[in-house]
Protein backbone atom coordinates (compact mmCIF):
# COMPACT_ATOMS: atom_id res chain seq x y z
CA UNK A 1 0.00 0.00 0.00
CA UNK A 2 1.16 3.27 -0.39
CA UNK A 3 1.40 5.99 2.06
CA UNK A 4 -1.38 8.04 0.53
CA UNK A 5 -3.77 4.83 0.52
CA UNK A 6 -3.11 4.42 4.06
CA UNK A 7 -3.71 7.68 5.54
CA UNK A 8 -6.94 7.18 3.57
CA UNK A 9 -7.56 3.69 5.29
CA UNK A 10 -7.33 5.56 8.36
CA UNK A 11 -9.03 8.32 7.95
CA UNK A 12 -12.01 6.58 7.22
CA UNK A 13 -11.79 4.38 10.23
CA UNK A 14 -11.53 7.62 12.47
CA UNK A 15 -14.36 8.95 10.60
CA UNK A 16 -16.29 6.01 11.61
CA UNK A 17 -15.03 6.54 15.38
CA UNK A 18 -16.25 9.74 15.23
CA UNK A 19 -20.03 8.41 15.97
CA UNK A 20 -19.05 5.82 18.15
CA UNK A 21 -17.05 8.95 20.15
CA UNK A 22 -19.79 11.06 20.36
CA UNK A 23 -22.39 8.43 21.27
CA UNK A 24 -20.33 7.31 23.98
CA UNK A 25 -19.15 11.01 25.11
CA UNK A 26 -22.32 13.30 24.62
CA UNK A 27 -25.18 11.22 23.86
CA UNK A 28 -25.37 8.01 26.06
CA UNK A 29 -24.67 9.52 29.57
CA UNK A 30 -27.88 12.21 28.90
CA UNK A 31 -29.76 9.08 28.57
CA UNK A 32 -28.81 6.14 30.82
CA UNK A 33 -30.24 3.16 30.67
CA UNK A 34 -31.87 2.76 34.18
CA UNK A 35 -28.88 4.67 35.66
CA UNK A 36 -26.11 2.66 33.73
CA UNK A 37 -24.03 4.22 30.32
CA UNK A 38 -22.05 1.93 28.01
CA UNK A 39 -18.03 2.09 27.19
CA UNK A 40 -18.32 1.83 23.65
CA UNK A 41 -14.81 2.49 23.08
CA UNK A 42 -13.28 -0.73 23.36
CA UNK A 43 -15.89 -2.14 21.91
CA UNK A 44 -14.74 0.15 18.62
CA UNK A 45 -11.30 -0.86 19.20
CA UNK A 46 -11.47 -4.76 19.42
CA UNK A 47 -13.97 -5.09 16.71
CA UNK A 48 -11.18 -3.20 14.39
CA UNK A 49 -8.77 -5.73 15.61
CA UNK A 50 -10.80 -8.76 14.90
CA UNK A 51 -11.63 -7.72 11.29
CA UNK A 52 -7.77 -6.36 10.56
CA UNK A 53 -5.61 -8.53 12.30
CA UNK A 54 -3.17 -8.23 15.46
CA UNK A 55 -0.90 -5.57 13.98
CA UNK A 56 -3.49 -3.25 12.76
CA UNK A 57 -5.36 -3.63 16.53
CA UNK A 58 -2.53 -2.86 18.71
CA UNK A 59 -2.28 0.55 16.70
CA UNK A 60 -6.00 1.59 16.26
CA UNK A 61 -6.13 0.26 20.39
CA UNK A 62 -3.49 2.59 20.80
CA UNK A 63 -5.06 5.49 19.32
CA UNK A 64 -8.43 4.48 20.84
CA UNK A 65 -6.78 4.45 24.34
CA UNK A 66 -5.31 8.10 23.50
CA UNK A 67 -8.55 9.48 22.80
CA UNK A 68 -9.60 7.86 25.96
CA UNK A 69 -7.21 9.29 28.18
CA UNK A 70 -7.43 12.88 26.24
CA UNK A 71 -11.09 13.04 26.10
CA UNK A 72 -12.22 11.63 29.92
CA UNK A 73 -11.26 12.89 33.08
CA UNK A 74 -9.17 11.35 35.35
CA UNK A 75 -6.67 8.64 33.09
CA UNK A 76 -3.18 7.74 34.51
CA UNK A 77 -2.75 6.58 31.17
CA UNK A 78 -3.09 2.73 30.99
CA UNK A 79 -6.04 2.96 28.57
CA UNK A 80 -3.28 3.59 26.32
CA UNK A 81 -1.47 0.45 26.96
CA UNK A 82 -4.57 -1.76 27.73
CA UNK A 83 -6.23 -1.10 24.40
CA UNK A 84 -2.86 -1.70 22.88
CA UNK A 85 -2.47 -4.81 24.37
CA UNK A 86 -6.27 -6.07 23.86
CA UNK A 87 -5.86 -5.01 19.90
CA UNK A 88 -2.97 -6.81 19.65
CA UNK A 89 -4.36 -10.26 21.41
CA UNK A 90 -7.61 -10.18 19.82
CA UNK A 91 -6.00 -9.62 16.64
CA UNK A 92 -4.62 -12.64 17.43
CA UNK A 93 -6.96 -14.76 18.39
CA UNK A 94 -8.94 -13.57 15.36
CA UNK A 95 -6.82 -14.62 12.89
CA UNK A 96 -5.26 -17.53 14.27
CA UNK A 97 -8.18 -18.99 16.55
CA UNK A 98 -11.22 -17.59 15.98
CA UNK A 99 -12.72 -15.74 12.44
CA UNK A 100 -13.49 -12.76 11.32
CA UNK A 101 -17.40 -13.25 11.80
CA UNK A 102 -19.85 -11.43 14.16
CA UNK A 103 -19.30 -14.29 16.31
CA UNK A 104 -15.68 -14.24 16.94
CA UNK A 105 -15.79 -10.56 17.21
CA UNK A 106 -18.79 -11.11 19.99
CA UNK A 107 -16.59 -13.44 21.75
CA UNK A 108 -13.71 -11.05 21.53
CA UNK A 109 -15.32 -8.06 22.85
CA UNK A 110 -17.09 -10.27 25.89
CA UNK A 111 -13.47 -11.17 27.09
CA UNK A 112 -12.02 -7.42 26.79
CA UNK A 113 -15.26 -6.25 28.61
CA UNK A 114 -14.92 -8.71 31.37
CA UNK A 115 -11.58 -7.62 32.14
CA UNK A 116 -11.58 -4.30 31.71
CA UNK A 117 -15.20 -4.68 34.18
CA UNK A 118 -13.09 -7.13 36.42
CA UNK A 119 -10.16 -3.84 36.54
CA UNK A 120 -12.54 -1.67 37.41
CA UNK A 121 -14.06 -3.51 40.48
CA UNK A 122 -10.42 -4.53 41.76
CA UNK A 123 -9.42 -0.99 41.64
CA UNK A 124 -12.86 -0.29 43.41
CA UNK A 125 -11.78 -3.03 46.08
CA UNK A 126 -8.23 -1.67 46.74
CA UNK A 127 -9.30 1.58 46.73
CA UNK A 128 -11.88 0.95 49.10
CA UNK A 129 -14.94 2.72 47.20
CA UNK A 130 -17.12 0.43 47.73
CA UNK A 131 -17.90 -3.74 48.99
CA UNK A 132 -17.91 -6.19 46.58
CA UNK A 133 -21.72 -6.36 45.79
CA UNK A 134 -22.05 -2.79 45.01
CA UNK A 135 -19.50 -2.85 42.61
CA UNK A 136 -20.77 -5.72 40.79
CA UNK A 137 -23.86 -3.89 40.71
CA UNK A 138 -22.69 -1.82 38.29
CA UNK A 139 -19.99 -3.46 37.01
CA UNK A 140 -22.14 -5.98 35.33
CA UNK A 141 -24.97 -3.89 33.98
CA UNK A 142 -21.94 -1.63 32.38
CA UNK A 143 -20.77 -4.78 30.61
CA UNK A 144 -24.01 -6.13 29.75
CA UNK A 145 -24.89 -2.63 28.06
CA UNK A 146 -21.70 -2.33 26.49
CA UNK A 147 -21.87 -5.85 25.12
CA UNK A 148 -25.33 -4.93 23.71
CA UNK A 149 -23.69 -2.54 21.27
CA UNK A 150 -21.47 -5.08 19.97
CA UNK A 151 -23.00 -5.74 17.03
CA UNK A 152 -24.00 -2.17 15.96
CA UNK A 153 -20.52 -1.73 16.28
CA UNK A 154 -19.36 -4.80 14.11
CA UNK A 155 -22.14 -3.93 11.14
CA UNK A 156 -20.52 0.22 10.92
CA UNK A 157 -16.33 -1.03 11.44
CA UNK A 158 -17.57 -4.09 8.88
CA UNK A 159 -18.65 -1.76 6.67
CA UNK A 160 -15.91 0.60 6.91
CA UNK A 161 -13.42 -2.72 6.25
CA UNK A 162 -15.60 -3.80 2.97
CA UNK A 163 -14.59 -0.64 1.88
CA UNK A 164 -10.84 0.33 2.66
CA UNK A 165 -10.07 -2.91 5.10
CA UNK A 166 -6.81 -4.79 4.95
CA UNK A 167 -5.12 -4.40 1.40
CA UNK A 168 -8.63 -3.28 -0.89
CA UNK A 169 -7.05 0.13 -1.36
CA UNK A 170 -3.40 -1.73 -2.82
Amino acid sequence: MTRRDLIHKWFVYALALLPVWLLDAYILPRYPLFGFTPTLLPVAAVTVAVLEGAYVGTGFGMAVGLLWEVAYPGGFGGSVFFLALMGTATGTAAQLALSQTLPGCLLCCGGVLAVLSGLHVASGLLRDLATLPELLQVAVPEFCLSFAWTPFLYLLFRAVYRRVGGTKLA
